[in-house]
């Protein structure tokens, strides 16, 4: 993850992990549901901005963001076409079985 998004030494690395790990420890003391792949993602996109903005690689950052933002409808959508689906074969095996 660290190279595809920025180049990581040691100590980046160390300083992203430990970002993420502090941000799921007090998400987690909240009761605030988080993602640990959004977190590092982020720290890692944070501790290569640091370095230089040009450090991080936008064009693959941009690409993980909308992928975040896409994930809760499409899976939404997702969900409620397989709930419709499922409600339907429910109904026709209903009938089938109590004619």
């Amino acid at each position: 993850m660290g190279q595809k998004v920025a180049k990581l030494k040691p100590v980046d690395g160390f300083c992203a992990e430990t970002g993420a790990a502090v941000t799921l420890f007090m998400s987690s003391a909240f009761g605030i549901p988080v993602s640990t792949t959004h977190t590092i993602t982020g720290a890692i996109m944070g501790v290569g901005s640091l370095k230089r903005m040009s450090a991080v690689k936008w064009g693959v950052a941009g690409r993980i963001i909308w992928a975040w933002i896409l994930t809760i409808p499409c899976s939404a959508l997702i969900a409620s076409l397989s709930y419709l689906f499922a409600q339907i074969i429910i109904r026709a095996n209903a009938v089938e079985i109590n004619p």
